[in-house]
């Protein structure tokens, strides 16, 4: 079962089992919009626009999803919002952007959605300004963590929506550019994590 048909079943669904346990967390990790420069705010994997309501004002947003009947969610969303937001409709680990577009990139619930979260933070590293920002919400382990029910259950749940066994450090491994400026627990304990990650001005010198 693909990521774009399953979510195409659960996008009338989402915000019922989604919206308000993450409320909080996706406020929090919003709110450092206001930290640093955010002109072009890029949200991958926007989903049905939960974020949206959240979103300060004065950046110019793009939000990007795999799913049509998601997006077609959060158009909806963000016209009740009465809100200034493009939506493009296409694959996190191909983003159709040019490098350095974007000062902030948000990656909310979807790097342990997606089976190669790798190559979506190397997508998000690319399309990032040097100095720019990488605001992260997601569940992850720790290098070594046994959690052996999450280990357990996340093949079926991979089959359905997303997993629980992904090792955050791992995927930060692949991808040199980034170094971690926040990496704090966001709920459930230390089970979903807020980090923020910054693009090296090294990367500079390569563009």
């Amino acid at each position: 079962m693909t990521l774009r048909y399953t979510y195409t079943l659960f996008a009338p669904v989402y915000d019922i089992f989604v919206e308000r346990f993450t409320h909080g967390a996706r406020q929090r990790s919003l709110a450092r919009l206001g930290d640093g420069p955010h002109d072009e705010v890029l949200l991958v994997g926007v989903g049905s626009g939960l974020d949206l309501p959240l979103l300060p004002h004065g950046p110019r947003y793009t939000g990007i999803d795999l799913t049509p009947a998601m997006l077609a969610r959060a158009q909806r969303r963000a016209a009740r919002l009465k809100m200034d937001i493009h939506f493009d409709q296409g694959d996190a680990r191909c983003l159709p952007y040019p490098a350095a577009a974007f000062d902030v990139v948000v990656l909310h619930l979807i790097l342990a959605v997606t089976p190669h979260p790798e190559q979506v933070l190397q997508e998000a590293t690319r399309v990032l300004h040097p100095g720019g920002r990488v605001l992260i919400l997601d569940k992850f382990l720790r290098p070594g963590q046994c959690a052996p029910v999450r280990r357990l259950i996340s093949p079926l749940l991979g089959l359905l929506a997303t997993r629980t066994n992904v090792v955050f450090d791992e995927v930060l491994a692949q991808t040199p550019d980034l170094e971690v400026m926040l990496d704090q627990p966001a709920l459930a304990g230390d089970w979903f994590r807020q980090i923020i990650l910054r693009k090296t001005a090294t990367e500079c010198l390569n563009l």
